[in-house]
């Protein structure tokens, strides 16, 4: 294929609407590190444009396409991380203990008088 069009698109999709969410929808995929459906070195537009072309890229296999992404590996602690989350947690604990709020009684609420202000001349 050697430009891609918009009525190669619409051969496999039924309104624009829906190509122009299909394609953002891919964009995002190819961007977020998904890998391309189809041998091309172009940008992620051109990409998705041509894999929807293709049919490659359906509304059927958007979501499994999307599913499909490989999950990063899982990060392992070290023993020095998980010693020091241990410390925080005692240290939260300890803090915690000691309620700071503090309950009044009416009985001990001081109201202060209004003085006005006195002139002198």
């Amino acid at each position: 294929m050697a430009r891609v069009t918009i009525e190669d698109c619409l051969k496999e999709v039924d309104s624009r609407f829906t190509l122009v969410h299909l394609a953002v929808r891919r964009v995002l995929q190819l961007r977020g590190g998904a890998p391309p459906l189809t041998e091309v070195r172009n940008k992620e537009v051109v990409l998705a444009l041509r894999e929807i072309a293709a049919g490659k890229v359906t509304v059927d296999n958007i979501r499994r396409l999307e599913e499909a992404k490989a999950l990063p590996e899982p990060v392992a602690v070290t023993q020095k991380e998980d010693v020091a989350r241990l410390e925080l947690k005692e240290i939260m604990d300890e803090a915690t203990l000691y309620d700071a709020s503090m309950e009044f009684d009416e009985a001990q609420q001081v109201v202060e008088p209004d003085v006005e202000p006195s002139e002198e001349g």
